[in-house]
């Protein structure tokens, strides 16, 4: 029964028509703050929904503020990670919220980061594979954000991104989100290795819009089965034009030279 309950909830964060996702993860207030564009965050998980956006990721403080009650739906990912900008190290994630939390606050999903290659590797396996485990008895989907990050790493190497995937992959993840590594042909290695959906993160604010649109192009014509783009969306002049366009190329096949005209236009 767990499988089936796992298949349904899954149904609620990937498109059903294109079987990929668009994901916007809103969960950057314990990491940085109340920064631009999740001061109000209903306002916010509102535009992203009514745009079409399949999930948000949210920490379990913030799910009473951004359930809607009205319109689009959209799916929730509770995200059980978390550390700040003042931590001595950043990249050292600690569980804060767990599975069954998550299943008493409605959610379709769960999120875990993990750092791999940074001091705290081992710790950060180890939860994954504890939450992995909670997440197999519950029939709750769990997303994986694996990101290659430690001294001397570069976290947009082929070699480095594909191992964080596979490792998410290993360890009972069923989305994994990873960085893009630039190009179709090495992503599409990164995509090859790892046998379970991989979304590609937004990472930092880009300059140009035209950017974010080509690297999710790029991404999903290596194979990717969606995005996982936060500040990208959620900082964007119009936060549901933004994730419209990003839309049209994840479920419809758009282009980017479309996706940006559709943006561009009154």
């Amino acid at each position: 029964m767990e499988m089936i309950g796992k298949r349904i909830r899954i149904e609620r964060i990937i498109d059903r028509n294109s079987e990929n996702t668009v994901i916007v993860p809103m969960d950057h207030g314990v990491s940085l703050g109340p920064i631009e564009g999740i001061i109000d965050i209903s306002k916010t998980i509102n535009e992203v929904a009514e745009g079409g956006a399949n999930a948000v990721v949210i920490h379990k403080g913030i799910v009473p503020f951004g359930h809607r009650g009205y319109g689009k739906d959209v799916g929730l990912i509770l995200h059980l990670s978390g550390s700040t900008k003042f931590s001595p190290d950043p990249n050292n994630k600690v569980l804060v919220a767990s599975v069954e939390e998550a299943i008493k606050l409605g959610a379709d999903a769960v999120s875990i980061h993990v750092n791999v290659g940074s001091g705290t590797e081992a710790e950060q396996l180890s939860e994954l594979g504890r939450v992995s485990r909670e997440c197999m008895e519950w029939g709750m989907p769990l997303l994986a954000m694996m990101y290659p990050r430690g001294d001397g790493i570069n976290q947009f190497d082929e070699k480095a991104v594909s191992l964080a995937a596979r490792v998410g992959a290993e360890l009972g993840a069923d989305i994994v989100k990873t960085n893009f590594t630039g190009s179709v042909e090495s992503f599409k290695r990164v995509v090859k290795g790892c046998p379970v959906p991989v979304v590609v993160a937004g990472g930092e604010k880009m300059g140009n819009v035209r950017d974010v649109l080509e690297m999710v192009e790029m991404a999903m014509e290596a194979g990717a089965r969606g995005v996982a783009i936060g500040r990208n969306v959620f900082q964007a002049d119009n936060v549901e034009k933004m994730t419209r366009a990003i839309a049209m190329i994840v479920h419809d096949n758009a282009t980017a030279k479309e996706a940006l005209e559709f943006l561009q236009s009154e």
